[in-house]
């Protein structure tokens, strides 16, 4: 099977060495996503701001794959602190709508760049 990386200009650089994302025939895996700033590679400040942030890069990354969060068929969310997981269901849902993937939700101990959430996810076209 043939598989293509894909980077997206609007959204922050990887912080190592991996691609936003990889096409493997209908199926693209996205990289796990933290709250940063594209402009300025700098994590934004509190759950809400970087839930927000980590959905608008992930909807960049897929754009640059031609899809869109309607495509997202599984996401894997990883929070610092599970107590956020009211919060960030509430803006998770207003990205999603009708369109409900699959996800799994797991507190980790800690996070890169001291981040308090990161969400990857599959879409498929």
């Amino acid at each position: 099977m043939e598989k293509k990386m894909i980077n997206a200009q609007h959204a922050p650089a990887a912080v190592g060495p991996y691609c936003h994302a990889v096409q493997a025939g209908d199926f693209v895996f996205t990289s796990g996503q933290i709250g940063l700033n594209p402009e300025n590679q700098e994590l934004v400040e509190g759950i809400e701001a970087q839930t927000k942030q980590v959905l608008e890069n992930l909807t960049e990354v897929l754009k640059a794959a031609g899809l869109d969060m309607s495509d997202v068929i599984k996401t894997t969310v990883f929070l610092d602190d599970v107590n956020d997981f009211a919060v960030v269901n509430g803006i998770y849902e207003t990205y999603f709508g009708d369109s409900k993937p699959a996800r799994s939700c797991v507190e980790v101990a800690a996070l890169p760049k001291g981040a308090l959430i990161e969400i990857e996810v599959i879409a498929v076209k």
